[in-house]
């Protein structure tokens, strides 16, 4: 069976696709973080990851993020709803929101972050690194919904699984910066040089430990208002899927035309 459209679940969002058919795959970079799960959605082919694997196992700098990319790819999705909880560090975005991130800030280490090793030099764009279309759909879904989503916000990534330093988190709020997660990148990287299309929806479960008067936040906190709120998560994914164009109209899809200097 081949997918259109894929979904990259975080934490507490694996029991919406029980019942759908299984495949498990092997990609030249590896395994990917567990079985997908394939099924249809209003219609449209839907392949489901859970990036952290069913149980959780897999903490956020292991994650073969190449292996669950190119799995994605092969099956022949070409976008990529990746959804997944994420911190506030402004007081205007609360727990229970949801965010559609236009931009992202890197501060990871050592992961591996590109399918081009040599000896083809590419150099992708990720200028923008959400496309924009996918993003427009996201952002009028919650809306037609009435949930509490805000069409833009900065995420920084840290490398996990460690939570920030009240210290590191002041200064990510200091720069402007709107939310902290820690798997965006490289999973929109790498989107970009398979040409797929890609938005994130992020659940936001806690303040972040630098904002004043907040505790540090708790894993088992965040768990507990992502399952609050996991249903409502379903259903903005699912209205989002049943709103995709049916053809793509973005520069996704040409993004290594212009990520090879000419020789």
């Amino acid at each position: 069976m081949r997918a259109e459209i894929g979904v990259i679940g975080g934490t507490g969002f694996y029991s919406f696709f029980e019942g759908w058919q299984e495949i498990t795959l092997e990609t030249p970079f590896g395994s990917p973080s567990d079985a997908i799960a394939l099924g249809e959605i209003d219609g449209r082919k839907v392949a489901f990851m859970p990036r952290h694997g069913r149980e959780h196992s897999i903490p956020p700098h292991m994650i073969n993020y190449r292996a669950n990319l190119w799995a994605m790819h092969d099956l022949g999705v070409n976008r990529i709803l990746s959804s997944g909880a994420a911190g506030s560090l402004v007081r205007d975005i609360h727990p229970g929101d949801f965010v559609v991130s236009d931009q992202l800030i890197d501060r990871t280490s050592g992961r591996k972050d590109t399918y081009f090793d040599g000896p083809l030099t590419t150099h992708i764009s990720i200028a923008e690194p959400f496309c924009p279309v996918l993003r427009e759909v996201a952002i009028k879904s919650g809306a037609s919904l009435q949930f509490p989503v805000h069409d833009q916000g900065t995420m920084v990534i840290i490398q996990g699984p460690r939570f920030s330093t009240k210290a590191e988190s002041r200064w990510y709020a200091s720069q402007g910066w709107h939310i902290i997660g820690m798997t965006q990148l490289p999973e929109a990287a790498l989107a970009r040089e398979l040409q797929m299309c890609i938005a994130n929806v992020s659940l936001i479960t806690d303040y972040d430990s630098g904002i004043e008067g907040t505790a540090a936040v708790t894993a088992d906190e965040a768990v507990t208002v992502f399952k609050k709120n996991a249903q409502s998560l379903q259903t903005l994914i699912e209205a989002i899927i049943e709103s995709v164009p049916e053809e793509r109209d973005c520069d996704c899809e040409s993004a290594l035309d212009v990520a090879r200097p000419n020789h």
